[in-house]
């Protein structure tokens, strides 16, 4: 007994996992939901014309034998006559029988015939009913789908303009410009590297020496050409 139920269990589990998939399949792809009801709706539409047929084969039967028993009933009325006026009272008896037998028939018939009438318009204006259902339901799929494919092309569209975003422009450039001051402080650091690097102070310092010596040098120049300047001086006087 607990196997049973534990199959029914699953079974149900199984139904209830198949009906989420089917109905998130459906909200994806609403044509496929729409066109499913439709179809049901065409074979139920099917089935309909087949009943509705029936019953007016039913309703044009019973009118063809009402119409040939009212015209066997005219000739048993003219046959009933014949034999009254030619005083045949044994036929008259049975042509009598006969002809009650036939307005009972009659009778029965006409409400046959009223009954089938009703049940051939009822079918026939269930007919029309539901064909006019599927022609509303066509024009809703489509109205439908049109929305939701207008829905999806917005969508998309405002997802590619967050993507072109003007935020993620000035976040681009702001990452620009990082990348550029980044590369300008390394360069400046690689200066000031140098600058305290050894070689560079002595190749300062020499510079330095160098023009001091230079200095003292014309200083020495300018000296001796000042000394001989004043010495050709004395030789004139």
């Amino acid at each position: 007994m607990s196997d049973i139920k534990l199959a029914a269990r699953l079974a149900n589990l199984f139904r209830g996992f198949m009906s989420l998939w089917i109905t998130d399949v459906e909200k994806q792809h609403p044509e496929i939901a729409y066109q499913n009801r439709i179809d049901a709706m065409m074979s139920q539409h099917s089935r309909l014309k087949d009943v509705t047929a029936a019953v007016i084969r039913r309703r044009e039967t019973i009118d063809a034998n009402l119409n040939k028993a009212q015209r066997e009933l005219t000739q048993v009325a003219a046959d009933l006559e014949a034999a009254l006026a030619t005083n045949q009272d044994e036929l008259a008896m049975i042509l009598i029988q006969k002809k009650e037998a036939l307005e009972a028939s009659i009778q029965a018939l006409s409400a046959d015939l009223a009954e089938a009438q009703k049940d051939a318009d009822e079918a026939k204006a269930s007919l029309n009913s539901m064909k006019a259902e599927i022609q509303k339901l066509n024009a809703e799929r489509d109205a439908m789908l049109a929305k939701f494919q207008s829905a999806q092309a917005r969508i998309q569209i405002q997802d590619q303009l967050e993507g072109l975003s003007i935020d993620a422009e000035v976040r681009a450039l702001d990452n620009v410009r990082e990348h550029i001051n980044n590369t300008v402080a390394r360069a400046k650091l690689g200066d000031e590297l140098k600058e305290s690097d050894l070689d560079t102070q002595l190749a300062k310092l020499r510079q330095t020496s160098g023009s001091i010596n230079a200095r003292a040098k014309l200083d020495q120049l300018k000296q001796a050409r000042a000394g001989n300047s004043q010495a050709s001086s004395n030789k004139t006087l």
